[in-house]
Formats: structure tokens, C-alpha cells, sequence
């Protein structure tokens, strides 16, 4: 490939819609550029990135068993609303009416899709197991896209489906896909952390994500440095102790009651009393199945309403209005506190806020908060359980020891469904006894340009991208630091012949431009050779050699270059 004959449009300046690392760098090197919000165009060398990690994906997966298809990516939205997800995905999903005024949709997702294709074609139990996977675009319409490729309207995933007849194939399908995610993930080159995870609108029980951390991922995680255990922050378990209420002959007196005019608020009431946080009991009421239940937390504590699901057994919580709030508390809202509740109001306490020995919280009483509550004493909960979101320091659930938060980018994510969509889209299989049994599914996603952009955000110096080399756009660029010297041109392009005869990627850098100007683009584009064929070569016929990641500096005969190469790019 000759640079001249291609177009990579390197820029100097750092574009001033870019506020990612990896959107700077792949703007600057002349990889991508934005269309519309949310919409990018993949130049020659990012599109030849973006084709080397399909194909990693590709064959990683067909050595992991699965088959490759290819599913549209507009559909009929009742086929979403069959599911049950056109509710869930909300606004999320770009929707349309055709000229027949029909209902579609551009694909978030293709598990309908799927399911329905293999309840229509699979007509024995002897074919399975089956996993299917495709590499296709899919569509979300973000509140606000932003960095670059990594949060956009429109994106290139790898999506894959495993149909099973018992939760010991789903086990097995799981396992191979996990085995090839990393894979892989160690043939792009990526740090990844393999994290516990919830499955949101996607359903299922088990769920794990891979993530490359990042200070500007949109996730965040825990992870445990003494034992491995890693968490998103939606998932992850906190432990803590859970001391049982003391007896009741053991009260004391009670709470006192004092003043706070127009304090609601945990900030509005900490600093009224001037008291910390970590003191106030936060009281959040529901609604359940007919019934009030009141949440608490310390102060300072966010739920997190995937536990509390979890707490509530599948029951599902509705946040109480203010209507709801005064008839359960008798006051307005920012007054509630669990002293004194109705016994018909059931009371669940994340583990934390047992431990607090000198609480503030409502009085059930507008413009009044009770001080000196202490709980097990003045109010006893029907369930202590953990109920908040991690975060740094918090101890393991595992060994106790404090975990580190991070921010990460999500590259890959594994999903056990189970009967999720086989149940919803009445899909099954006809089984031995004659019965039909529905599919037990899995879904396993990847997220192309993910890959590409976290490997940016990981291998990136001053001087631009280092990529590693399995991905790299080439893995050697040429440069010839005087196009005009025709003794420098043959030379650099039997360079090329030698490099491409042994299978190694090759662009040659024919450009009429200064020496400089070749040697940074090189640099900022990140290849991750350079064989620089100038005065060296005039003086001693030895080309100079040049490692991207190490700056190391070698100069070697013509003869020995791709031997020298190879090993280079082996390491």
C-alpha cells in the first residue's frame, strides 16, 4: 500500500469537539470522521482496524463452535413489544413509521430476532446445542454521544446466541464463550478485567462484563487487589456486619425530638444540626404490591435498586408520591423517618445502617427530626440486608479486605438468559418425551469500536497511538526520506516486496513531504514498526529500524529485515 495512494488526513491541531483521548488521537490519525452526532465514518486505515479485530472476533468464534449469520437490522416493533422490551429500551430505540404506516425499528439488539429464526427452524432437540453469531450495526439513540466511537448512535457489535436444552448445556456454551472472549481480548492486546455484572434490559441471571479501565469509562467497578473479586457497581456485594437488634428489655429512652424549619434534605438537615452524614437515617418509601415499605440508608449511601428488587423477592417497588408519603407518615415529604411507622409499613435496613449508634432522622412530623435514634432499639427492621452502591474503600464481600473503585470501558459483556425470550416468544424445542420445552438461551456481545478506542486509550503517548500490533492499521510503515533519489525509492520498495512476501502488513510512505513531517504522522497514526530507509542507507546500505512502543533503534542489512521484523512483532 503506498501512502500516496490512500487517505489518511493527519492533523496537527486537537479538534475541538473531541474530548477523549482516544477521539483526539483516532480524529488526528485520520482514522474516523464525524458526520452527525453520534455518526462516524471509518477512513481507510480505521475501517483496516476495525476489519482486523472482526476478524480476530470471526475466528475465535468459529474455533469456539459458533456458526455465523447475518440478521437485519430493521425490524417490526411488535416484534419488541412481543418481548415486553419496546417499554424497557424506551427512548433508547430509534423508531419510524413506513409509508404503509407500519411500526419499525432500527435494532438495539437482536435477541427477538434470534429466537424467532431458531423456533422456526429447529425442529428436533438433536440440533442442539446451537450458537449463532453475526457482526452487524446496531442503533440507540444516546441522550449525548460523546468520546468519539465510544458512545454513539450507531455502532458495530458482535452479537452471539446459544440455544441449549437444560442449564448444564447453557453452562458449557457460557464457558466457550467466555474462554473465547479472552482470547480474544489477549489477541487485541487489551488489560481487561473480567467483572460480575447485572443484566438490565437484557434479562437472565449470570452476567459478566469485560472491562479495560479507563479514567473516562462510562462504567464503573469494583475490584478487590487481596483476592480478585471485581463487581460493577450496579452488582457488587459489600460485606458488613449484621448485628441482630438488641433485646427489648434493653431500651433505654427514647430519641429526642428537635426543630428543623424547612430542612428536608440530607444536605438541609446535616448542616442544620451540624452533623455528618454518616449519622442521618435516609428513609425512602415505596409502594408495593398495596402495601408501604420504607427503605433505609445511612446518609451518605445511594441505593441500589438491583438489590433492592433482589430484597423484594421479583416484587416491584413504585417510588411513593407525596399523596402516598403523608398518608403513610402523616407529614410532608423530607420528614419520614422509621420511628413510629404503622406496623403495617414493613421496614427493610441496608446492614449499614444498623451499625450507626447515634442516629438523626425524620420524626413523621413536619419541620421536626428526631436525634439519638438508635436502631434495634427504636425501630426494628423485617429484613437487614445490603442494599447500597459500592464504592472505593467499601470491603469485600469475599475477604473483607477494602476493594479500589474504577471507571472502565465495557468491551464485552456475557449473558445467561435462560428462558427469558423463549418463553416470551413462545419458542421451544420438541423434546424426547414428545413435549415441547423452551430454548435455554445465552447472548454474548462485543463491542467492535470498543475495542478499537480502548486500545487507544491504553497505548497512546505524547506522541499519539501505539497500537499493538495484531490490530495496528500496519504493522510496518516505510518511510522514504527522499522520494526523489531513486536508489532510496528501490530500496524502500524492496523493502515492502521482502516485508509483504513474508506476510507482514506494509504501507509505504512515498509522500513528497519533509522527513519531519513523515516521522510524525508515522508516530501519531501508531504503527508499530518504521523501517527508515535515508542517509543510513546512502552511507552503509543499512536500513534503520525503529520499535514504536520502546523507541528502540536498530540498524540492520536488507537481507535480515523481516526476519528482524517478525521477531520483533513476536514479542
Amino acid at each position: 500500500m503506498l501512502w500516496s495512494k490512500t487517505l489518511i488526513p493527519t492533523l496537527k491541531e486537537v479538534p475541538a469537539e473531541a474530548e477523549a483521548l482516544s477521539h483526539v488521537l483516532m480524529l488526528r490519525a485520520g482514522l474516523i470522521r464525524k458526520l452527525g452526532s453520534g455518526t462516524y465514518s471509518y477512513l481507510p486505515a480505521g475501517y483496516r482496524i476495525i476489519n482486523k479485530i472482526t476478524s480476530i472476533v470471526r475466528e475465535e468464534m468459529n474455533r469456539a463452535g459458533a456458526v455465523e449469520i447475518l440478521m437485519p437490522a430493521l425490524w417490526p416493533a411488535e416484534l419488541l413489544k412481543e418481548s415486553g422490551r419496546l417499554e424497557a429500551f424506551g427512548s433508547d430505540v430509534i423508531r419510524f413509521t413506513d409509508r404503509h404506516n407500519r411500526k419499525g425499528v432500527l435494532a438495539p439488539t437482536h435477541e427477538e430476532v434470534v429466537t424467532t429464526l431458531v423456533r422456526d427452524n429447529v425442529d428436533s432437540y438433536k440440533q442442539l446445542p446451537l450458537t449463532l453469531y453475526q457482526v452487524q450495526t446496531k442503533f440507540r439513540d444516546e441522550v449525548r454521544p460523546r468520546f468519539g466511537v465510544l458512545r454513539t448512535r450507531e455502532f458495530l457489535m458482535k452479537d452471539a446466541y446459544s440455544f441449549d436444552t437444560d442449564l448444564a448445556g447453557l453452562e458449557k456454551s457460557y464457558q466457550a464463550m467466555y474462554d473465547a472472549y479472552c482470547r480474544i481480548f489477549d489477541r487485541c492486546g487489551l488489560d481487561y478485567v473480567i467483572v460480575e455484572a447485572e443484566s438490565g434490559a437484557m434479562g437472565g441471571s449470570r452476567s459478566q462484563e469485560f472491562m479495560v479501565q479507563s479514567d473516562i469509562g462510562d462504567d464503573k467497578y469494583v475490584r478487590c487487589n487481596s483476592c480478585g473479586y471485581a463487581a460493577n457497581v450496579e452488582k457488587a456485594n459489600i460485606a458488613g456486619p449484621q448485628e441482630p437488634p438488641p433485646a427489648a428489655d434493653e431500651a433505654n429512652s427514647g430519641p429526642d425530638e428537635v426543630a428543623t424549619p424547612g430542612a428536608r434534605t440530607i444536605e438541609e438537615v446535616s448542616r442544620f444540626l451540624n452533623a455528618a452524614p454518616e449519622r442521618m437515617i435516609k428513609t425512602l418509601l415505596y409502594e408495593v404490591g398495596g402495601r408501604a415499605v420504607a427503605v433505609l440508608l445511612r446518609g451518605d449511601h445511594e441505593l441500589n435498586e438491583n438489590k433492592l428488587l433482589r430484597a423484594l423477592e421479583g416484587e416491584n417497588p413504585v417510588a411513593a408520591d407525596a399523596g402516598f408519603i403523608e398518608k403513610v407518615t402523616s407529614a410532608p415529604v423530607g420528614f419520614a423517618g422509621p420511628v413510629g411507622l404503622s406496623g403495617s409499613v414493613d421496614i427493610i435496613a441496608d446492614k449499614a445502617v444498623m451499625q450507626i449508634e447515634d442516629g438523626i432522622t425524620g420524626a413523621n412530623k413536619a419541620d421536626f427530626h428526631l436525634r439519638g435514634v438508635i436502631p434495634g432499639r427504636d425501630f426494628r427492621p423485617s429484613k437487614i440486608t445490603d442494599l447500597r452502591v459500592a464504592r472505593d474503600s467499601d470491603p469485600c464481600p469475599e475477604c473483607t479486605r477494602p476493594m479500589t473503585l474504577h471507571h472502565g470501558i465495557e468491551v464485552g459483556h456475557l449473558f445467561q438468559l435462560g428462558t427469558k425470550y423463549s418463553d416470551a416468544l413462545g419458542a421451544g424445542f420438541p423434546a424426547a418425551d414428545g413435549g415441547k420445552k423452551p430454548y435455554i438461551m445465552g447472548c454474548y456481545g462485543i463491542g467492535i469500536n470498543r475495542i478499537a478506542a480502548a486500545a487507544v486509550e491504553t497505548f497512546a503517548d505524547e506522541k499519539g497511538i501505539v497500537w499493538p500490533f495484531e490490530i495496528a492499521p500496519f504493522q510496518v510503515a516505510v518511510l522514504c526520506l527522499d522520494t526523489d533519489s531513486p536508489e532510496l525509492m528501490n530500496a524502500a520498495r524492496r523493502a515492502c516486496n521482502n516485508l509483504q512476501e513474508n506476510g507482514i502488513d506494509v504501507i509505504l510512505d512515498d509522500r513528497d513531504e519533509r522527513p519531519g513531517s513523515k516521522f510524525k504522522d508515522a508516530e501519531l497514526v501508531g504503527f508499530p514498526v518504521m523501517v527508515v530507509v535515508g542517509k543510513g542507507y546512502e552511507k552503509n546500505g543499512l536500513l534503520e529500524v525503529q520499535v514504536r512502543s520502546s523507541a528502540e533503534r536498530l540498524d540492520m542489512a536488507e537481507e535480515e529485515l523481516a526476519s528482524e521484523v517478525l521477531k520483533l512483532l513476536d514479542t
